[in-house]
């Protein structure tokens, strides 16, 4: 499935898609360059799905916990694996623990866990067109 943003303004209605489309997926690995919008986009569906929690970036924390209020999921974990240097890494912080904790997992970054991740992860690329719109893939 492929949904366009076109702009910022259009995140809300981009991220009920998602939500709707995905709604199955307990961890979802996004793929995209830097500046592409990723934790932008993990706000809007945070959003949507109810939190009022703060959803920002978590790339010195490594994941952050959002309480959830609509969906099938009560949590979400947020994380970003930009700054480590290995699987071992996620492994000592519990990756484990998150992923099969049946919440929803929401991971920037993931490449270098992805000899970890569960073979059901739905894998996200967000697209950067040089119009500035974004093309999200799933």
């Amino acid at each position: 499935m492929t949904i366009n943003i076109p702009s910022t303004d259009h995140l809300e209605e981009a991220a009920a898609l998602f939500a709707d489309a995905t709604q199955a997926a307990d961890i979802i690995a996004f793929h995209a360059p830097m500046g592409a919008g990723k934790t932008t986009f993990i706000r809007a569906l945070c959003r949507h799905l109810g939190t009022q929690d703060s959803v920002t970036s978590p790339s010195f924390a490594i994941v952050n916990e959002y309480t959830l209020r609509k969906g099938p999921h009560n949590k979400a974990y947020h994380f970003d694996f930009y700054r480590l240097n290995s699987a071992e890494e996620a492994q000592a912080i519990g990756l484990d623990d998150y992923l099969y904790s049946g919440e929803l997992c929401l991971i920037e970054w993931p490449d270098i866990v992805g000899k970890l991740l569960p073979p059901d992860t739905l894998h996200v690329s967000i697209t950067p067109q040089d119009d500035g719109t974004r093309i999200i893939t799933f």
